[in-house]
């Protein structure tokens, strides 16, 4: 038992340190205020969009790996990624680099918990969630597909449950990639959507001019139905 408190403490300040000197060198290198202003984000789409086209395939896995890295170990969620991947490769090859990104990510970080926190998970959540036992004891994937579908837990948390019922490593990752498809592929939209309004405004559009724009609402339409849809599901299958 001390020795596995020392791990997690030790893990702990490795997170930390990697934390600390990630912001340390972002924001040596950027300020706030350039962060914020649309000159940067205008000026930095089209530099992402020509480095984009020389060289798709390089930036194409620079980002998957950095998405990884933002799961685990930085402990990230989806949203800023998907609306970057948008962003930057629009909506189709964006959201193939978001959705494995974020799903080898979120393996690996099951995989880590499943060995280093599965006392603490189960210590923890095991009680709020253990009517999901006997569902995931009926047909694993199919479950695990819903879960991934529907959400209502937050992101890291989500990734490290499955620890508590012992689920395969290949069903995990397979029911990440297709379940979370949906909603990565409208955040997606809308990223793109907001780097097309970009190359076509050299001032700040107005925020009515963004919202009512097509690539923005149509996305944001489809995506707030389906938190309603997801909600009525979270009621059924997380019901006791």
């Amino acid at each position: 038992m001390e020795k596995s408190n020392k791990l997690k403490l030790f893990i702990g300040l490795v997170y930390l340190i990697l934390i600390c000197l990630f912001l340390y060198f972002f924001f040596s290198k950027f300020s706030l205020q350039e962060l914020t202003s649309y000159d940067f984000i205008k000026n930095n789409r089209s530099y992402f969009f020509e480095l984009k086209n020389s060289n798709l395939i390089l930036i194409f896995f620079i980002f998957l790996l950095l998405t990884i890295l933002w799961v685990f170990p930085f402990l990230g969620f989806g949203s800023p990624v998907a609306l970057m991947g948008g962003f930057i490769f629009g909506k189709w090859i964006g959201t193939i680099a978001v959705v494995l990104g974020l799903s080898i990510g979120a393996t690996l970080l099951y995989v880590f918990g499943n060995f280093f926190l599965k006392e603490f998970i189960r210590e923890k959540f095991l009680k709020k969630y253990q009517n999901l036992e006997t569902k995931f004891k009926k047909s694993e994937f199919i479950y695990l597909l819903m879960y991934r579908f529907i959400g209502g837990i937050p992101w890291q948390i989500s990734c490290l449950l499955p620890t508590l019922f012992n689920v395969r490593v290949s069903n995990f990752f397979l029911a990440t990639f297709i379940g979370i498809i949906p909603q990565i592929f409208l955040a997606v939209s809308i990223g793109s959507g907001f780097e097309k309004i970009i190359d076509q405004n050299s001032d700040v559009p107005g925020i009515t001019e963004i919202i009512f724009s097509p690539e923005i609402y149509i996305p944001l339409v489809a995506f707030f139905s389906l938190i309603l849809i997801t909600i009525f599901l979270r009621k059924i299958f997380y019901k006791n």
